[in-house]
């Protein structure tokens, strides 16, 4: 299964971008998909991810300005981030949990983008 992301890039603060990422390959079902963040020097942090059904979680700092959407049918997921601030400047993981089989799971990651948002 690969996860390909698009969206990333140079945006100034208060500024939006919206990622992008698709998966393919052997899938019989993606599950939950999310969207994780690395910055310099820190540990990847999970910034939202939507179930099968539609539930979701956000990072507390994000809600209100990011929105996570998935198209079950063509296994994407988007997410727009609105009013971007510096220190949201990372390198954005795509996630998925797909099942190559029923109940054979595996969890798969992009490559990551990099977003970076100046002053």
């Amino acid at each position: 299964v690969q996860l390909a992301e698009s969206g990333g890039g140079l945006v100034r603060s208060g500024g939006s971008l919206r990622l992008s990422c698709a998966a393919s390959g052997r899938i019989y079902r993606v599950n939950n998909m999310a969207w994780y963040r690395q910055a310099p020097g820190k540990e990847r942090e999970l910034v939202a991810r939507i179930t099968r059904d539609g539930e979701i979680y956000y990072l507390d700092s994000v809600k209100d300005r990011f929105t996570i959407s998935r198209d079950n049918a063509k296994n994407t997921l988007q997410m727009l981030m609105n009013n971007l601030r510096p220190v949201e400047t990372a390198v954005y993981f795509c996630n998925a949990v797909v099942e190559i089989n029923r109940n054979d799971e595996d969890e798969d990651w992009g490559q990551g983008g990099q977003v970076t948002v100046a002053t």
